[in-house]
């Protein structure tokens, strides 16, 4: 009940055709694969480094800082007993 059967495809993609006829259907077709290719390319160019400094690996820096001990307040006696 719920899948459809050949027939059904036909007449789908016989309408679709008829509202956008085949030009408009390969122009978009063409855009999507441009957007592809154009997002494949901008990840292949967010991978490679910069070419201002070719084999020279990045210099990295680091900074220690002491570690600190929580301040303690005053040391109240119990007087209660």
């Amino acid at each position: 009940m719920g899948s459809f059967s050949l027939i059904h495809w036909v007449i789908l993609i016989l309408v679709v055709m008829l509202l956008f006829g085949r030009g408009r259907i390969s122009d978009l077709m063409g855009d999507f694969a441009k957007g592809i290719n154009s997002f494949k390319k901008g990840l292949a160019e967010g991978e490679t480094p910069p070419a201002g400094t070719p084999g020279v690996p990045p210099q990295v820096t680091t900074t220690v800082t002491p570690a600190v001990s929580p301040t303690v307040g005053p040391v109240v006696e119990d007087t209660r007993r």
